[in-house]
């Protein structure tokens, strides 16, 4: 009686247990800082994805709009209002293609220079870690440079740098087929965003993502999508937008677009 009475209070016991959920790990929150280079694909929401297929919990916003400059972004206030309640662990600042060259002119890089600076004080102050994404040029020589540039601007404000070009231009080598650059040619196509993420995925979480099949669920903006520089959610919907709403990466094609984040 004694031995069926502990197991009756055994059954009561894991019975009850059965009923709390164990305590989930609280989402990393995410901050994008860009323009049309970050939002074309919904970068932050295919980081988002490809991190819950690996069993990180991430949850990101976006600050963007098209042609938008990160000395914009420093001055209207929108980065500092969003980090105000501390709640982001990193912050991923993208600069226009080509400004930290000085493309749009001598006053363009400095600018980009003195803002990415300023940024990246200003996310240091409120406790997370600043990340440069960088961008891409096509041509092999432009490539070169622009990866020269910003790693130049990363090390003078002191973040981490993470280059995109060079790796695109050895996966375009080896996987010429793939979906590397959108239908206008100078936005990221599926599979650079997915490059993207998988890089951002490594520095963030500090190991490599498995290769196991995802769908993003939101809306994968194109390079004129109408996005305005308020916070927003990487899974916030824009209504009445004729854009996909959702977007498959199956097996292959990651362990192709991983071979360039070695």
């Amino acid at each position: 009686m004694r031995i069926f009475a502990v197991i009756l209070a055994c059954l009561a016991i894991f019975s009850c247990s059965r009923d709390v959920e164990a305590p989930r790990a609280e989402a990393l929150r995410i901050l994008f800082v860009g323009n049309s280079l970050t939002y074309a694909g919904n970068l932050p929401a295919v980081f988002d994805a490809l991190s819950e297929a690996n069993g990180r919990a991430t949850a990101s916003d976006m600050i963007v709009i098209g042609g938008g400059t990160l000395t914009e972004r420093l001055a209207d206030g929108s980065v500092a209002a969003a980090l105000a309640n501390g709640k982001y662990s990193y912050v991923v600042l993208q600069e226009r293609g080509g400004d930290f060259m000085c493309a749009f002119g001598p006053e363009s890089c400095d600018n980009a220079l003195a803002s990415l600076n300023k940024l990246t004080r200003l996310v240091q102050e409120h406790g997370a870690v600043p990340l440069l994404l960088g961008t891409f040029q096509a041509h092999p020589e432009g490539s070169k440079s622009i990866v020269a540039t910003e790693s130049f601007a990363a090390r003078e404000a002191g973040l981490d740098y993470i280059s995109v070009s060079e790796r695109l231009q050895q996966l375009r080598a080896r996987h010429p087929d793939m979906a590397w650059l959108a239908p206008d040619g100078g936005h990221p196509g599926a599979d650079l965003t997915l490059l993207e993420a998988v890089l951002l995925f490594e520095r963030i979480h500090g190991a490599k993502p498995g290769s196991t099949a995802f769908t993003v669920s939101a809306q994968i903006y194109e390079g004129m999508s109408p996005l305005t520089p308020e916070l927003r959610a990487a899974t916030a919907v824009i209504e009445g937008l004729d854009v996909p709403s959702s977007v498959r990466y199956d097996s292959e094609r990651i362990l192709a677009v991983m071979e360039g984040a070695e």
